[in-house]
């Protein structure tokens, strides 16, 4: 049981930089290395005592962690997207969506983050190679460069439910776009 429950590990800074298991998150906490910032309903026994595992730990020394950018990726696109068609709303499996560009690069647009959205294949068909706002489409969210070291652990233990995680997270993707020029 404790080698499977996942806690959010936040720097100093309360920047989130890892997920952890709670084995590993009780040792930081009984080393002095962190503190609890969020419990869980759940409690381990000891022989002489016993502890609510945590949610979320936050380390006491900033830790310094390298700039590594999210690799562009099908994988990371659909991720990013939540599995979720940006243009209708439907979220299917992997295999029935499709990463669609949303200036199409026949008309020069660009293959990276900011142009690329995750749609189903009846949208993708639909918009062809036209721009959204030529064939009456619109973005469920903008399209961004995810910006966490640690964006694909977070983005797959995130669907969990987790409510006690999202405040920590700084990034939600179910924005309204109705301001957003593409």
């Amino acid at each position: 049981m404790i080698d499977s429950c996942r806690v959010l590990v936040l720097n100093s800074t309360y920047e989130a930089i890892n997920v952890c298991t709670a084995r590993r998150a009780l040792k930081l906490l009984f080393c002095g290395i962190a503190h609890a910032v969020e419990d869980s309903p759940r409690v381990v026994f000891s022989p002489s005592s016993q502890f609510r595992l945590p949610e979320v730990i936050r380390l006491r020394r900033y830790v310094r962690i390298p700039y590594r950018p999210v690799p562009f990726c099908r994988k990371n696109i659909l991720l990013r997207d939540s599995f979720r068609c940006q243009y209708c709303g439907v979220q299917k499996s992997p295999d029935h969506l499709t990463i669609d560009h949303l200036v199409p690069l026949s008309r020069g647009g660009t293959h990276d983050w900011t142009n690329v959205v995750t749609a189903c294949k009846s949208c993708n068909h639909r918009k062809a190679s036209y721009l959204p706002e030529e064939v009456g489409m619109r973005l469920l969210a903008r399209p961004r460069t995810p910006n966490l070291p640690t964006f694909l652990q977070l983005v797959r233990i995130q669907g969990e439910g987790r409510a006690s995680w999202r405040k920590y997270l700084f990034f939600d993707y179910t924005e309204s776009t109705e301001d957003v020029a593409v």
